[in-house]
């Protein structure tokens, strides 16, 4: 997160970045960066359930990969938008 000092006696202001996240894609294999608007995630009841997707800039094939629990906290940290999955019984 960035700073910006005011005057002084006034509050400062905090910037904070987009979040941008590395990916690459098996298709095509290029390597890019991508916003979180740009993502999807999947938790699903498993981690066979649990991914993530996005369209390849480059080539746009629809892309899916599986997301642990490490990269589900990225994600859901960086504001990508989440869809839980719930299983019927």
């Amino acid at each position: 997160m960035a700073e910006m000092s005011g005057m002084p006696g006034m509050p400062s202001l905090s910037c904070e970045a987009p979040a941008l996240f590395k990916a690459a894609c098996p298709d095509c294999r290029a390597y890019f960066e991508l916003s979180a608007g740009a993502l999807r995630l999947a938790i699903g009841a498993s981690h066979r359930t649990t991914f993530y997707s996005f369209t390849c800039p480059e080539c746009g094939a629809a892309v899916r990969k599986p997301a642990g629990d490490r990269i589900v906290e990225l994600l859901t940290g960086g504001g990508v938008r989440t869809l839980r999955l719930h299983s019927t019984v």
